[in-house]
C-alpha cells in the first residue's frame, strides 16, 4: 500500500488534500480505529500495512480535531506521537496545522558552537505567568545580557500542574501548561528576531510513569535488559527496537523541522543503553541535521560517566554531537566554592590545577580510578576542541541538590564568586548560565512534581534517599527540612524576579561585562584557538594566557584566596610580550560589580594578587613602571623608608 508524502513517519498529519492522515505503530493489536471526539460514535479504522503500523484516513478530522486511537475494538488511547493533548496525557490528542503558523525567521541560518553562551531556563519558573507568550517579553533583556543560546528544560507533555520536565510521557507535544504548540513556535520566532538560537532538552532515556500509554501499543517500546534510575528504558537495540528507534529520530527531526529548533540537549546519555553497531544517538544525530536542511543546529549532551566518544566524529568511532557538559569543572569548581567535598564531590579538591586542568583538556577524570564510584572514570579527550565542554558552576540539578535549593552565590563569598565567574566566562570552554544566575536571583530551584498521592510519596522517598548521599543531608533534623516537590508552593517559590535585574545590578553588571568581553574583545572570543596557556601560581591562584597575534596577548590572574605576593615571581607566563607591559582592562574588585577596587597586580618588584578576585590584563606600550603604581600602600612605604634613611640621629 503506497503511503501518502508525510513530514514524519507517524502521528496524525494534514495533507495537500486536506485530509488528515493517521499513522501508529502496534505490533501486537488485531485492529485501530481512530475516534473523533464530538463526531458521534463514528470510527475509522486503519489498515494495517505489516511490520506493525496502521495507517489511514478519518472522515471529518481537520485541525484542532480531538482523537484517540480505539485498539482492538475495546479500549481507546492518546496517540503515542500526538502533536497536542490540551487537557494533559490522559486525554484526547489534537490534529495540529504546522503550516498555520507564519514564520518570519526566513533569514536565520541556525549557529555552530563556537563563540556561543548557553542560558539554561525551565520555562514555567523562569516568569510568574510560567508560559512562553511571558518568556517571550524577556527575550531582549537576555540578548542584552550577552547569552546566545536559550537551552529549555524538557517540555514534552506530562501529568500535573508543575515539574521539571524529565517524566514526559508525550514525546511529540510541548505542554499545555506554557501554551500552544503555536504559542512556542512563536516563542522561537520572537528569539530569532532578537538574534537568540534555541535548543530543547530531550529525554530519550525513558518516559514517566504516569500518563505513559506506549505498553499499550507494544511492549516493544521498552526493554527489561537494561535499567534506568527512573524506570524502563526504550529499546534501541532488542527485537522490533527499529520502529522505536524510528520513533525518537523522528522526534527529534520533528523539533527541528516543525519548530525550526536550533539544536537538542540529550538527557543522561549514559542511560540511553545501545549495543547497536551504530549508536542510537548517531542516528538521531544524522536526522536532526538532515532535517535543519542548510541550517546547522547544536546537538550537546549530558553523559555523566563522561564518554568522550559522544563528541567525537563518526568516522572516529564518535557520535557526532557537538558538546557536552562538563561535571568536572561544576564539581571543581563548587569544592573551591564552599569548601564542601561530600559525596559526589569527594573526588576533587577545587584546586587551581583542577580548574585549569579541566579548561585545558575537559574531563579531570579520563580513565583515572574515581573513589565515589569505585571503579575508572572517563575517557580520553585529547584532540576534542576545548569549544565542545560546555563549564558552569551552576545548572537545575545541582542548585536542586541541595537541603534549600539555594543558589551558589550564598554558599560563599562575594568575592569569590566573582572571581569563579569570570573564570568560567572568560575561560575556552562554552560557557552556561542558569536562570536568575545573572542577577544573582534570591529565589531557589528546588525539585518539584505533581503527582497523585501514592507516587508523591514515592518522589518524596526517592528525594530523600538521593539526597542522603551528603552526609550534612542524611541526619533525620536534615531530612525534615527538605521541601515537599509536590507541594505548589516549593514550586512557587522557585518563580524567578525579574525585577532583582534592578535591585540586584552589581550581579547583573558583572556577567553582561565579562560577557560583553568575551564577545567583542579580538583575543577572547577565539576560545584560545590562536593558543592557549595556564599555570598554577600558589595553593590558591592561576594564570590562564590567551595567545593574540603579534604579542596582543591577554593575562587572566585568579586568586581565590588570601592577597598573595609573588616575589620573585618565576612563571614564564606572567611575562609582558616584549617591550610592553601589562595594564588592567577588567577586574573582578570594580565597585560596579560590589567590589572593593582594584590595584594593578604588577610592578618591578614582583606580583601582588589580590585575594578573591580576578583580574584581566592587556599589553601597552607604557613604559613606565609596569602597571602604573600598583600598591599604594607600598609606595608609602617606601616613603617612609626614604625618610627614615634620610633622617640624623
Amino acid at each position: 500500500m503506497a503511503l501518502p508524502q508525510r513530514r514524519r513517519p507517524i502521528g496524525a498529519e494534514i495533507l495537500p488534500s486536506g485530509e488528515v492522515h493517521f499513522r501508529v505503530w502496534a505490533p501486537r493489536r488485531r485492529t485501530v480505529d481512530v475516534s473523533l471526539e464530538g463526531v458521534g460514535s463514528a470510527l475509522s479504522p486503519l489498515r494495517a500495512e505489516g511490520g506493525g503500523y496502521f495507517s489511514g484516513t478519518a472522515r471529518g478530522a481537520r485541525a484542532g480535531s480531538l482523537y484517540k486511537f480505539r485498539l482492538d475494538g475495546s479500549e481507546s488511547f492518546p496517540d503515542p506521537a500526538s502533536r497536542f493533548q490540551p487537557e494533559g496525557p490522559h486525554g484526547p490528542s489534537q490534529v495540529v496545522d504546522p503550516a498555520a503558523y507564519r514564520w518570519r525567521d526566513s533569514d536565520w541560518n541556525g549557529i555552530a558552537l563556537p563563540g556561543q553562551v548557553l542560558y539554561e531556563l525551565h520555562v514555567g519558573t523562569f516568569t510568574p505567568d510560567g508560559t512562553w507568550e511571558a518568556a517571550g517579553r524577556e527575550l531582549p533583556a537576555l540578548r542584552e545580557l550577552g547569552v546566545t543560546v536559550l537551552e529549555v528544560m524538557p517540555i514534552a507533555e506530562f501529568p500535573g500542574r508543575f515539574g521539571w520536565g524529565y517524566d514526559g510521557v508525550d514525546l511529540f507535544a510541548p505542554t499545555r501548561l506554557y501554551g500552544t504548540p503555536e504559542s512556542f513556535r512563536a516563542f522561537v520566532d520572537q528569539a530569532h528576531a532578537v538574534g537568540l538560537a534555541v535548543i530543547l532538552d530531550v529525554v530519550y532515556n525513558h518516559l514517566g510513569p504516569d500518563g505513559n500509554y506506549l505498553p499499550q501499543y507494544s511492549d516493544r517500546y521498552f526493554t527489561t535488559r537494561y535499567g534506568t534510575e527512573w524506570g524502563e528504558p526504550l529499546n534501541y537495540d532488542g527485537e522490533e527496537s527499529a520502529a522505536v528507534r524510528e520513533f525518537v529520530s523522528a522526534n527529534a527531526a520533528y523539533w527541528i523541522d516543525e519548530f525550526h529548533l536550533d539544536g537538542l540537549r540529550f538527557d543522561a546519555t549514559q542511560s540511553i543503553h545501545d549495543a547497536s553497531p551504530e549508536h542510537v544517538l548517531a542516528q538521531i544525530a544524522r536526522a536532526a541535521r538532515r532535517a535543519a536542511g542548510t541550517r546547522q543546529v547544536v546537538l550537546v549532551a549530558e553523559n555523566e560517566p563522561q564518554e568522550a566518544k559522544l563528541v567525537r566524529p563518526p568516522e572516529r568511532g564518535g557520535y557526532g554531537l557537538d558538546a557536552v557538559w562538563n561535571d568536572d569543572y561544576h564539581h571543581s569548581a563548587m569544592v573551591a566554592l564552599t569548601g564542601h567535598n561530600e559525596a559526589y564531590y569527594s573526588d576533587y579538591l577545587g584546586a587551581p590545577q583542577e580548574l585549569l586542568s579541566a579548561l585545558k583538556y575537559g574531563y579531570l577524570y579520563q580513565g583515572q580510578h574515581y573513589r565515589w564510584q569505585g571503579k575508572p572514570r572517563g575517557t580520553p579527550t585529547f584532540g576534542i576542541p576545548r569549544a565542545a565542554f560546555i563549564a558552569f558552576i551552576q545548572n537545575h540539578d545541582q542548585v536542586a541538590n541541595s537541603a534549600r535549593g539555594e543558589r551558589v552565590h550564598r554558599l560563599t563569598s562575594p568575592g569569590r564568586y566573582r572571581a569563579l565567574t569570570a573564570l568560567t566566562l572568560l575561560g575556552p570552554a562554552t560557557p552556561m548560565l542558569f536562570m536568575g544566575q545573572e542577577h544573582a536571583s534570591s529565589k531557589p530551584f528546588l525539585y518539584f512534581a505533581d503527582h497523585g498521592a501514592e507516587l508523591a510519596r514515592a518522589v518524596r522517598g526517592g528525594r530523600r534517599e538521593f539526597l542522603a548521599q551528603f552526609r550534612s543531608l542524611a541526619r533525620s533534623e536534615a531530612a525534615d527540612c527538605l521541601s515537599d516537590p509536590s507541594d505548589p508552593s516549593t514550586f512557587e517559590r522557585c518563580r524567578l524576579d525579574h525585577g532583582e535585574r534592578g535591585r540586584h545590578r552589581e550581579a547583573w553588571a558583572l556577567h553582561q561585562d565579562l560577557l560583553r568581553l568575551r564577545r567583542e574583545d579580538p583575543v577572547l572570543r577565539r576560545q584560545g584557538e590562536g593558543g592557549f596557556e595556564g599555570a598554577v601560581l600558589s595553593a590558591q591562584a592561576l594564570v590562564l594566557r590567551f595567545f593574540g597575534n603579534a604579542g596582543d596577548d591577554r593575562l587572566l590572574v585568579v586568586n581565590l584566596g588570601l592577597d598573595h605576593y609573588l616575589c620573585p615571581a618565576p612563571e614564564p607566563l606572567l611575562a609582558p610580550p616584549e617591550g610592553r607591559v601589562w595594564t588592567v582592562l577588567w577586574s573582578s574588585e570594580a565597585m560596579a560589580y560590589g567590589g572593593c577596587g582594584t590595584f594593578p597586580p604588577q610592578s618591578k618588584d614582583g606580583w601582588r594578587l589580590a585575594g578573591e578576585a580576578a583580574v584581566l590584563l592587556i599589553p601597552s606600550a607604557n613604559v613606565e613602571e609596569p602597571g602604573g603604581e600598583p600598591w599604594p600602600e607600598l609606595g608609602k612605604a617606601r616613603a617612609r623608608r626614604s625618610t627614615d634613611r634620610s633622617r640624623t640621629p
